[in-house]
């Protein structure tokens, strides 16, 4: 364990010292063009960023294509073996300061929010390694005198484009399947938190052969469309807004190549009129405020029945004022700064828009500190469905509430803002919970819990929250293809 962890923090010494975001054939390339990375604690530069352009990219996909013949070929057990050993050094880091710091300080994530997603990145190469392990040939002997193979095959280059919010867990879960089914890897980073996901890069480098996954940062036109354009790179996933979303939906088009789209959400919060509303109020809390709110999947339209309205409002918003905004840091804080610059304001008027249709502000917005991007955990009560904060991804420690006296007219305000990614119910009656949940256009739902993911279940959205699968054996399947050899001679039987 000591000499894993100790690899682990050399890396992480190793990109800061060194912090350049390309990485082609598993060789680190110093670029003229470079980036200042800002710290959301204080909104102060702290280091610099060397950012790559259109012949890195395309240098990457060329890497990536020499490697495609080996990596595919290699057997299912090495791929396997290679994702567990990245499993463990991701679970070592986690408890350790180096890596987890590095994500608190680009993110504003608190840091026992970044040690888990290290945990959980582990997973997601540890889950896609047995899925390798169990998935077999099928063999179908339906025709007489005829035997029919089915095998899944890699289906060549992936690219992987992911965002900020989760700088390490959502480019694993990506990344690990594409590997498991023997894809080589073109990744993209995100330029507002590149670090933390070349200390994952560099990781994989250990483990994988060279080429296996060549990194570039630069701007998406100068990385994303040479990727996109090369002849063997056949799969795009990328998780990000739906508008950004449609471009690359847009770009990969021509070609027809297979898309995994991972984009917004407007989840909604059902609070049953039979809930214990001590435990919605923690699950909301959860749903809502995990990771400063900056999740696709938090709660986002929070329906509460008339019935328990006034006290559940009250203990939420009793709650929501006991939480500590500060140093991501420290043990004691609950909520950090968001790290995109211009979020506060964004959040802040959202605020303004639903009080100018309506709405009132319920909570009182806790002190934050002066410099940096802070914005204080705010409830907005009795907010109407014309108002931006209930019909868009709000992206930010903001909770938006109304009460219901319809159930039906509340689902319809949901479905009505044409995404589908999460969602959440609580109530004591489990089967009527699930009634209501099997009502929503939402890929995952959970039920009494603000946590519903995991590893081992497919996780993809529906309409404006984008297309494909990540996780489970549909996440693995993503990035193959399936070939049927029909078998026909004196061997047959």
């Amino acid at each position: 364990m000591t000499a894993v962890v100790s690899s682990t923090d050399a890396i992480v010494e190793k990109v800061l010292a060194d912090s350049t975001s390309v990485v082609v054939a598993g060789r680190r390339r110093a670029t003229s063009s470079r980036r200042a990375l800002v710290a959301p604690v204080d909104g102060r530069p702290w280091t610099e960023v060397a950012i790559g352009g259109r012949q890195d990219a395309h240098d990457a996909a060329e890497a990536a294509a020499r490697a495609l013949p080996d990596w595919s070929a290699t057997p299912a057990v090495e791929r396997a073996a290679a994702l567990r050993a990245v499993a463990d050094e991701l679970d070592a880091a986690s408890a350790t300061d180096g890596w987890p710091t590095l994500v608190t300080r680009e993110t504003g994530k608190r840091l026992a929010e970044a040690r888990a997603e290290l945990g959980l990145s582990a997973v997601y190469f540890r889950v896609m390694a047995d899925l390798l392990d169990e998935q077999q040939e099928r063999v179908l002997r339906a025709v007489p005198g005829a035997v029919h193979h089915v095998e899944p095959r890699p289906l060549g280059v992936a690219a992987v484009l992911t965002p900020w919010n989760f700088p390490v867990s959502i480019p694993a879960r990506k990344i690990a399947p594409a590997l498991a089914a023997g894809c080589p890897v073109l990744f993209k980073p995100s330029e507002v938190a590149p670090l933390s996901s070349m200390v994952l890069a560099a990781l994989l480098d250990r483990h994988v052969p060279a080429g296996t996954v060549n990194t570039v940062l630069g701007e998406p036109a100068d990385v994303v469309d040479p990727w996109l354009a090369h002849p063997d790179v056949q799969v795009v996933s990328f998780t990000g807004s739906t508008w950004v979303g449609r471009l690359v939906a847009a770009a990969a088009a021509p070609r027809f190549l297979r898309t995994v789209l991972e984009l917004g959400g407007c989840a909604p919060f059902i609070v049953l009129p039979d809930a214990d509303v001590e435990h919605a109020v923690q699950t909301l809390l959860v749903a809502k405020y995990r990771n400063n709110g900056q999740s696709c999947i938090a709660a986002n339209q929070v329906f509460v029945a008339r019935e328990v309205a006034e006290t559940f409002v009250d203990a939420f918003v009793a709650a929501t004022e006991r939480l500590v905004v500060g140093d991501p840091l420290d043990a004691a804080t609950d909520v950090g700064p968001l790290a995109p610059a211009g979020d506060p304001a964004r959040l802040a008027a959202l605020v303004d828009d639903a009080v100018a249709a309506g709405a009132r502000v319920a909570g009182t917005r806790a002190s934050a500190p002066e410099n940096g991007h802070w914005f204080a955990p705010t409830v907005v009560v009795d907010v109407p469905a014309s108002a931006a904060a209930s019909r868009d991804e709000v992206f930010g420690p903001l909770a938006a509430v109304s009460t219901y006296d319809d159930l039906d007219e509340a689902v319809a305000q949901h479905r009505a803002t044409g995404y589908g990614l999460a969602g959440y119910v609580c109530g004591t009656d489990v089967e009527a919970a699930r009634d209501v949940s099997r009502r929503l256009r939402a890929g995952i739902v959970g039920i009494n819990t603000g946590t519903p993911n995991y590893p081992g279940a497919p996780f993809g959205g529906l309409g404006l929250s984008g297309t494909g699968y990540e996780g489970g054996p549909q996440g693995l399947e993503a990035f193959q293809a399936w070939r049927t050899t029909a078998v026909v001679g004196a061997a047959v039987s």
